[in-house]
């Protein structure tokens, strides 16, 4: 497939999820800090991925951007990114109806996993007061 490198074409959340196998791969990746979200066509790369293609087909069709970013990808694997930029994604309300979506499961997430170790630090100081009052009685 021909690679469209000027960036103009505008894609759907709907569009992009269309391409989710190794025959097409498509990828959303992109933020407000380097640029705004971008669709790339990583079909011919998959083959080439040094973490196999396997990896890049787990997020194929999506917004891989946090995955793209917690990798830490180098500026040669950001420059090799930039050849299959097929265009833009648009924001409909469906794609922020969605982004709002998984922000909150991941804040929920988060929070739920943060909140754990101090349930466990408080129980066992209870557990410890009221042994010591236990003791002291």
């Amino acid at each position: 497939m021909a690679k469209v490198n000027t960036g103009e074409k505008e894609f759907t959340l709907d569009e992009v999820a269309e391409h989710r196998t190794s025959d097409s791969c498509w990828l959303i990746i992109g933020n407000a800090s380097n640029g705004g979200p971008k669709v790339y066509d990583v079909t011919d790369y998959l083959d080439d991925h040094p973490g196999g293609a396997e990896v890049m087909l787990d997020v194929a069709g999506t917004n891989a951007d946090e995955f793209f970013e917690d990798i830490g990808h180098s500026k040669e694997a950001r420059e090799e990114l930039a050849k299959y930029l097929i265009g833009t994604f648009k924001m409909d309300a469906a794609a922020l109806a969605k982004l709002k979506a998984d922000a909150e499961k991941q804040l929920q997430a988060s929070a739920s996993a943060s909140n754990a170790p101090l349930v466990l630090v408080l129980v066992a100081m209870i557990a410890i007061a009221i042994g010591y009052l236990q003791m002291n009685k």
